[in-house]
């Protein structure tokens, strides 16, 4: 069962060393005094940016107006420090994941450090640009978790910007609002893009000689996590058929996997995974070079690895 998922999870970490192994990227966060949170991706899972903060009104003493408190990993302590940020009655705050994203995958995913002797209600919106915003659900009492199939987003998209909102429920005390010590991204996700042109020839997928250095940057990002699943997404412009388009995909998927495998280690703790999608998901219409340009590429998604997903309660 779902309301099972902390404290059987926390159970679980404590005392399946098989299942994670002796890996350090993955990392347990307590939430209170008796439960704790795991995030697969671990310190690099948290909110890193402050977008903008607007404090409600009335508005927390000064001492719990330090924005930058959201960011990064927990640190709360007690609520004399002060090491979190109220938003005061219905002020809001918005954050930037910088280095990773989060998506819509198995089990909850994201979770919002509330803290303080109150736990005050709270709506969370979610965006790839900070623009256009989507609804991803509420937190209220003591859960603060977000689920967003329940608020029926797709699971493809990686949103980068999360905005939290008071609900203004506790409008009186000295840290009026929500007060949020971090914003952590559970189903946390690193997407890597490259123009295909520059791995590859013409209708080839054998990579070019100099292909080597720009996968060397990429491994030096996903080295960041010591366990991860990794998916390769091939993608192609119109020009051919259909099914020469998805075959060049698959192979030019295979070619990559290979040669991440080899830049990162066949002992490492990787999985991988091939997508090969042909020309069948564009950025941009092909109707022009420029756009063929674009749309010819190779995605790496570096993900929690699938034995967290294996591990968790199945959902009702």
């Amino acid at each position: 069962m779902r309301s099972l998922f902390f404290t059987s999870f926390c159970i679980l970490i404590c005392f399946s060393s098989q299942l994670f192994g002796q890996v350090a990227t993955g990392k347990m966060y307590r939430i209170d005094r008796y439960e704790s949170i795991y995030l697969p991706l671990g310190k690099i899972s948290f909110a890193d940016k402050l977008v903008s903060y607007r404090v409600g009104s009335p508005p927390p003493i000064q001492k719990y107006r330090d924005s930058l408190q959201c960011l990064h990993e927990p640190n709360y302590k007690n609520y004399r420090v002060g090491d979190f940020t109220s938003l005061g009655c219905g002020g809001t705050l918005t954050v930037e994941f910088t280095d990773n994203g989060f998506m819509n995958l198995k089990g909850y995913d994201l979770y919002i450090f509330e803290v303080g002797p109150s736990r005050e209600p709270a709506l969370i919106e979610i965006s790839q640009n900070g623009i256009d915003w989507i609804y991803a659900g509420k937190i209220s009492g003591g859960k603060s978790s977000i689920d967003l199939s329940k608020a029926g987003i797709d699971s493809e998209t990686v949103f980068y910007f999360l905005r939290v909102t008071d609900q203004e429920s506790v409008c009186k005390s000295k840290s009026a609002g929500a007060d949020i010590d971090a914003i952590g991204a559970i189903n946390s996700v690193i997407k890597l893009s490259i123009n295909a042109d520059v791995l590859f020839d013409v209708a080839a997928y054998e990579l070019k000689e100099n292909a080597a250095q720009t996968l060397d940057s990429m491994v030096s990002t996903i080295q960041k996590i010591d366990k991860a699943t990794i998916l390769i997404e091939g993608h192609t412009d119109s020009d051919g058929d259909d099914t020469y388009n998805m075959e060049l995909s698959k192979n030019r998927c295979n070619s990559v996997a290979e040669k991440l495998q080899d830049l990162l280690g066949a002992d490492a703790l990787y999985q991988y995974e091939i997508h090969p999608f042909g020309e069948t998901k564009p950025r941009v219409p092909n109707n022009s070079q420029e756009n063929k340009q674009t749309n010819r590429r190779v995605e790496v998604r570096v993900m929690p690895p699938q034995d967290y997903y294996n591990s968790l309660p199945d959902e009702d």
